[in-house]
C-alpha cells in the first residue's frame, strides 16, 4: 500500500469509526439539560447513555461474522441506515423512557462503526504496519472527543439538546456516501468461501479458549472502562461540582482526549524499538501508578480540579500507548476470523465498560471521589491482566514482529 492509499484508508476507517463516539461525546454537555428538560433524575439520564455502551457489545458479534460472509461493505451500510433512523427517535422522544429505547437501537447501529474498521486493519496489515495504521485511525478518530463536545455545547446553546441528534444524523447519512464512493471491499469473495454460520460459532469457541487473545482483550477493556467511567462521570463533576460551563467541559475533555490519539502515533515507533507487548507492559504499569495517585489525593479529602485534569491528562497519554496496541496483538493469530476476532473484542470491552459504569453508578453523587476510584480500579486490573498475559512467554511472543499481511 503507498503512502497516500495509506493515509487515504485511515481517514476513511477513522471517520466511520468516529460517528457512533460522536452520538456519546457531543452528547455528554447535552446530559444535565436532558434531565431538566425530561424530568429525570442522574441515574436515569446515565442510563441514556449505558443503554448505548450495551447496544454497542450486544450489535458487534452479529456484524463481525456477518462481514466475514458477505463483505465488510453492506453490515457498514446497515448499521448506519439504522443508527441514522434511531438519531431522528432521539431527538424527537418525549420522554426519557423512550429516549433509553431509541439510545438501545442507535447502539446496535453503531456497532458496525465500531467492528468492522478494525477488521479491515487486519485484512491489509500486521504487526507494526497495522500498529501504524490503526494509531493514524485513531488520530483520525480523535476529531470525536476533542471537537464533539465544543460542537454539542454550540449546538445546545443554539438549538437545544434535540439538535444534537439531527446533528449526528448528518454523520450518518455523509458516512453512508463515505462508504459508498471512498471505500473499497477488503474481503475477497474466495475469503468469504470458507465462512458461514457454523464457522462463526466455530470462531468464537477458538477465540473463547485462547486465553492470551481475552488476556489481551480484557487488558485493553479495563483500560476503556476507565474513560467510561469518565464519560458518564465528567459533565456531572466538571459542570456541577467544579462549576465549569459547558464550553470549559468541552475544552477539558477534549484536551485530555488530545493527550491519548498525540500519543497513539508513537505506537509504530516503539513497537519497532521494543516490541509491542512491552510497550504496553510499560505503559499500562505507569498509567495504574498515575491512577492510583489520583484516587489517592482524592480519598484523603483533596479537591482540586487541577489535579484531576493534569493527571488524567497523563493516564489518557498513557492509555494512547495500550488500547491501539493491544488491538493489534489480539488480531495478529486470527487474520482468517479477523470480523468475528474484532467483533468479540468490542462486545467484551463494551460489556465490561458498561459494567463498570453501572457499579460506579451506584455510588456516584455529583463529586470526583466515586468516578476516580472508578477509574482507578480498572487501571489496576488492567495491571494484574498484564503480568498474566504479557508477563512470560506469551510476552516474548508478542515482541515479535510480524510481517506485512500480503494483499
Amino acid at each position: 500500500m503507498t503512502s497516500s492509499r495509506f493515509f487515504k484508508m485511515a481517514l476513511v476507517l477513522g471517520l466511520l469509526s468516529a460517528i457512533g463516539p460522536f452520538a456519546i461525546d457531543m452528547y455528554l454537555p447535552a446530559l444535565p439539560a436532558i434531565g431538566t428538560s425530561l424530568r429525570a433524575d442522574i441515574g436515569a439520564v446515565q442510563w441514556s447513555l449505558t443503554v448505548f455502551f450495551l447496544a454497542l457489545a450486544v450489535g458487534q458479534p452479529f456484524y463481525g461474522p456477518i462481514s466475514d460472509m458477505v463483505g465488510r461493505k453492506p453490515p457498514l451500510y446497515f448499521g448506519l441506515g439504522l443508527f441514522a433512523l434511531a438519531s431522528v427517535g432521539c431527538a424527537l422522544a418525549g420522554d426519557i423512557q423512550t429516549l433509553i429505547v431509541l439510545r438501545f437501537l442507535q447502539g446496535l447501529g453503531a456497532a458496525a462503526g465500531m467492528a468492522i474498521p478494525r477488521a479491515i486493519v487486519r485484512d491489509l496489515h500486521t504487526g507494526n504496519d497495522a500498529a501504524r495504521l490503526m494509531s493514524l485511525l485513531m488520530l483520525v478518530f480523535s476529531i470525536s472527543p476533542i471537537l464533539a463536545p465544543l460542537v454539542g455545547s454550540g449546538v445546545i446553546a443554539l438549538a437545544g439538546w434535540r439538535a444534537v441528534f439531527w446533528a449526528v444524523t448528518l454523520a450518518a447519512i455523509a458516512g453512508l456516501v463515505l462508504i459508498n464512493t471512498s471505500l473499497g471491499e477488503t474481503r475477497t469473495p474466495e475469503q468469504r468461501v470458507e465462512s458461514s454460520l457454523g464457522s462463526a460459532l466455530a470462531g468464537y469457541g477458538q477465540l473463547l479458549r485462547d486465553w492470551h487473545y481475552l488476556g489481551l482483550v480484557f487488558i485493553g477493556s479495563f483500560a476503556m472502562a476507565g474513560f467510561f467511567t469518565y464519560l458518564a462521570n465528567s459533565s456531572f463533576v466538571m459542570i456541577d461540582h467544579y462549576g465549569l460551563s459547558p464550553v470549559m467541559y468541552s475544552v477539558a475533555f477534549g484536551v485530555n482526549a488530545a493527550a491519548f490519539f498525540a500519543a497513539a502515533q508513537f505506537n509504530g515507533p516503539l513497537g519497532e524499538r521494543f516490541g509491542l507487548a512491552r510497550v504496553v507492559k510499560g505503559a499500562v504499569a505507569a498509567c495504574g501508578l498515575v491512577m492510583v495517585a489520583m484516587f489517592v489525593y482524592y480519598l484523603l479529602g483533596g479537591d482540586s480540579i487541577w489535579v484531576l485534569l493534569v493527571l488524567y491528562f497523563i493516564a489518557s497519554g498513557l492509555m494512547g500507548l495500550v488500547i491501539p496496541t493491544t488491538s493489534v496483538l489480539a488480531l495478529e493469530e486470527h487474520g482468517s476470523i479477523a470480523g468475528t476476532a474484532s467483533a468479540l473484542m468490542g462486545t467484551l470491552q463494551m460489556l465490561t465498560g458498561a459494567v463498570v459504569m453501572g457499579v460506579v453508578g451506584l455510588f456516584t453523587d455529583g463529586r470526583p471521589l466515586p468516578m476516580v476510584a472508578g477509574m482507578a480500579g480498572g487501571a489496576l486490573v488492567a495491571v494484574v491482566l498484564t503480568w498474566l498475559t504479557l508477563g512470560g512467554a506469551y510476552g516474548a511472543a508478542s515482541d515479535a514482529v510480524a510481517e506485512p499481511a500480503v494483499r
